[in-house]
């Protein structure tokens, strides 16, 4: 079975040095964020830290989703989603075979990455992870600058005594959308990519927990032609650096109250995630 890597102090310490330099940072939040952090109490606690800009993962989410969306209408083969870089990583190191049927599509945060360094290309971008794999992978792609795991940032807030500040109601700053906050539920691609009459709902299999996914690739079903995976059982709400206080249920539930909270924000027009603001920009790999 795969396992986990570790992080490291390192990463913390890298970001504290570009914050004395005096650089304007860009914070990306992917929406397990809610499982951990107060919203909208976080963007404030960010902005107190120093990033300029808080921006969410979902409006990258929905841009993928488009081609998951046209990459599944135009072929009949077995495809697997690859928001997961766990997942990505399992494929590639214990089933090289299967490699081919990983959609060529961007991950949410390198999405979201690609349309920030377009509209602030003088900041620097931070992205906030809830898992070590998504570490790496920051690391890996030249549109992500920085990268602190929610353990990273939970002691940087205790250090800067940001702990406790008032809760005030903030918006991200752009490319807001709401329907993907579910993304990181188990299953949330395949709710939220508007598959149906594309693909039939017997030829999806959704799995989470890496020991389960390798089980299904060891003896795949024929029928699937869409395999919605995570390495982590419950999705990334169930990453390994979120704080274990909350149960995996409590933590679906934030997850679900975000969304219904989602639904009746007041969210001005310029700071939507309209399609034409990632207008030139591809997101297939």
């Amino acid at each position: 079975m795969a396992k986990e890597v570790k992080s490291s102090n390192k990463d913390l310490n890298d970001f504290l040095k570009a914050l004395k330099n005096k650089n304007k940072f860009v914070a990306l939040l992917a929406p397990s964020f809610v499982a951990e952090f107060e919203y909208p109490k976080i963007i404030l606690q960010l902005k107190k830290l120093g990033f300029d800009k808080v921006v969410e993962l979902t409006f990258g989410a929905k841009m993928i989703n488009r081609d998951y969306h046209k990459i599944l209408e135009n072929s009949k083969n077995f495809k697997i989603s690859s928001v997961c870089p766990g997942i990505v990583q399992t494929i590639k190191s214990q089933f090289p075979q299967f490699e081919e049927n990983l959609i060529p599509v961007d991950s949410p945060m390198i999405a979201t990455g690609k349309i920030c360094k377009k509209f602030y290309p003088k900041h620097k971008i931070v992205f906030l992870s809830p898992c070590h794999f998504k570490k790496i992978e920051a690391k890996n792609s030249s549109f992500i600058d920085y990268v602190l795991d929610y353990q990273e940032l939970n002691s940087l807030l205790e250090q800067k005594n940001l702990v406790d500040v008032p809760v005030e109601h903030y918006h991200f700053d752009k490319f807001y959308n709401d329907y993907t906050k579910i993304y990181p539920l188990t299953g949330g691609l395949s709710k939220t990519a508007h598959l149906k009459g594309v693909i039939k709902k017997n030829e999806t299999k959704i799995i989470d927990g890496i020991s389960n996914v390798e089980k299904y690739l060891k003896k795949p079903d024929k029928k699937i032609r869409f395999l919605d995976v995570n390495f982590c059982v419950g999705g990334c709400i169930g990453g390994p650096c979120l704080s274990k206080t909350l149960s995996l249920d409590k933590k679906h539930k934030k997850v679900l109250d975000y969304l219904e909270l989602s639904k009746h924000e007041d969210i001005p027009e310029t700071k939507k995630g309209l399609i034409d603001k990632a207008k030139g920009i591809s997101f297939l790999k």
